[in-house]
């Protein structure tokens, strides 16, 4: 979780005023976390502070503000129609492309009411610094504190097919990864591109595996299986976190004879996951997406569960 400057960017490009809502603190229960927050305009939103009746609430307060910041303070209880029990504060913020422009470097730091920076935020932001470690988002001493968001896992899509656009589609809202979408030419993609999708169109897309970086995922599902398995090949010599192709067991058979007569090892053809998804959800493009993306997803759930554990 952390500030989504592009997000924000964005929105204000298309938009021209935007007001940015998030939850800057909360007590007891509440259906989102600190720093989660919510993009307003004239006549549209995205994001989601918790949805329900504070959300329809904030939203509109948004729409009709005119200070350039304001916290509120709102109880979840009876009178707005949820059982959380807790209570959240909001800070509501009106950005334009001079607001926007003054937001700079990896901690956006700002106060809710005006005045110099407390100590205890100036510690705050040194420590993290120091540490090389993004604070949380919080609210102290009446300054919000959020980390500029940052995806954390690198997913490289290669194929822009059925398969692949419905992939992208699923896949582009989740706010920790940065989608690269490859194929051979700009004719190969829909015309809209999902904001944070980095589309690149190229003849030759094998020659793209050294760009991408040692840790990254792939999903290897292109119109041929002539480059499928190139892909393969050179994902296989170059290294990766995650690789998978779409197919069926008999086109993995024979993609495993192949790559080992290329010169790799069982154990590292092993590396490769296919099939992708889950079968038994059929072979509809959106349903291999939804498979794949709960795949993909699953290792990321396990790390939370056992941060959670050791809390």
């Amino acid at each position: 979780m952390g500030f989504d400057l592009e997000a924000l960017r964005e929105a204000v490009e298309t938009h021209g005023q935007v007001t940015r809502v998030v939850i800057a603190a909360l007590r007891g229960s509440s259906p989102r976390e600190v720093g989660a927050a919510m993009l307003v305009w004239r006549d549209g939103q995205s994001g989601t502070v918790g949805g329900g009746t504070l959300e329809y609430q904030a939203a509109e307060a948004a729409r009709g503000q005119t200070a350039p910041r304001q916290l509120s303070h709102h109880a979840l209880g009876p009178d707005l129609g949820q059982c959380c029990g807790g209570a959240v504060t909001l800070l509501s913020e009106v950005y334009d492309a001079e607001a926007l422009a003054a937001l700079e470097g990896d901690i956006i730091a700002r106060p809710t009411a005006g005045g110099e920076m407390p100590l205890s935020v100036k510690r705050l932001l040194a420590q993290a610094r120091g540490q090389g470690v993004p604070p949380e988002p919080q609210l102290i001493d009446g300054w919000m504190i959020e980390p500029v968001h940052k995806p954390a896992r690198n997913l490289w899509i290669w194929g822009a097919g059925h398969v692949g656009r419905a992939l992208v589609d699923v896949l582009s809202p989740l706010p920790d990864l940065a989608i690269t979408w490859v194929d051979t030419s700009p004719e190969r993609f829909p015309a809209d591109i999902p904001a944070g999708v980095a589309a690149v169109p190229a003849a030759k897309p094998v020659e793209l595996m050294p760009y991408a970086p040692r840790d990254a995922e792939h999903l290897v599902l292109t119109y041929s299986h002539t480059l499928d398995l190139e892909l393969c090949n050179r994902l296989l010599g170059h290294d990766f976190r995650f690789a998978g192709l779409i197919g069926s067991a008999t086109k993995w058979a024979r993609f495993r004879s192949r790559l080992k007569a290329l010169g790799h090892t069982p154990e590292r053809i092993g590396r490769i996951t296919c099939p992708i998804g889950d079968p038994s959800l059929g072979k509809h493009p959106q349903m291999i997406a939804v498979g794949v993306a709960a795949q993909l997803l699953r290792p990321a759930l396990t790390e939370t569960r056992k941060k959670d554990l050791s809390a």
